[in-house]
Parts: structure tokens; sequence; C-alpha cells
């Protein structure tokens, strides 16, 4: 289904169900987010779920302001709705 992306604010993208406290550390029932693949992509390549958690990135204004991910909005919010572009995990995430 074609939605617009909570995160990066693009339409109409396919979004997927994004657990604002990671399931993992007791997210399962609370809020959620509906986010386009690409940015659910790079939130989880970016940050561990404990990132999440010990940054605070648990509500969509903070994650949009936090210094890892707020170039990528800049830059995914140019591209075509279309675009899903390729992501590495950082080495940060790789390591945990």
């Amino acid at each position: 289904m074609n939605q617009r992306c909570e995160l990066c604010g693009r339409e109409p993208v396919e979004t997927t169900v994004h657990h604002l406290t990671p399931k993992e550390m007791g997210g399962t029932h609370m809020p959620t987010a509906d986010i386009c693949i690409p940015c659910h992509k790079q939130i989880h390549s970016l940050y561990t779920n404990r990132d999440i958690i010990t940054l605070g990135l648990t509500e969509i204004q903070t994650l949009r302001k936090d210094e890892r991910i707020a170039p990528y909005i800049r830059w995914i919010r140019k591209q075509p709705a279309t675009t899903i572009p390729r992501v590495r995990k950082s080495h940060h995430v790789r390591k945990s």
C-alpha cells in the first residue's frame, strides 16, 4: 500500500511498520511509525536497538534531529519515491 513516510515525508511510497521502541526492548505494544523501506533500512544500519533506547530515539521528531541520520533524510527527500538505495551497516552496528 502506498502511503507517506513519517520520517522523510516522501509519498507515495511503500511503508513498513517501525517499532519506535524496539520489540526486543519491550516495544511490542508501544507506538509505531509507518516509514518507507529505505528509511527503515537506514535506521537499522546506523543504530543498534540499544542505541535507539540510550540515545532516546523513540519518537520520530527526535530521530529526525539526530546527527547521524539527518544528512540521510535531507538526501532521500530529494530522491524519487521509487528510489531504494543500497544500505551498508555502519561499522558501529556491524561489530555489536
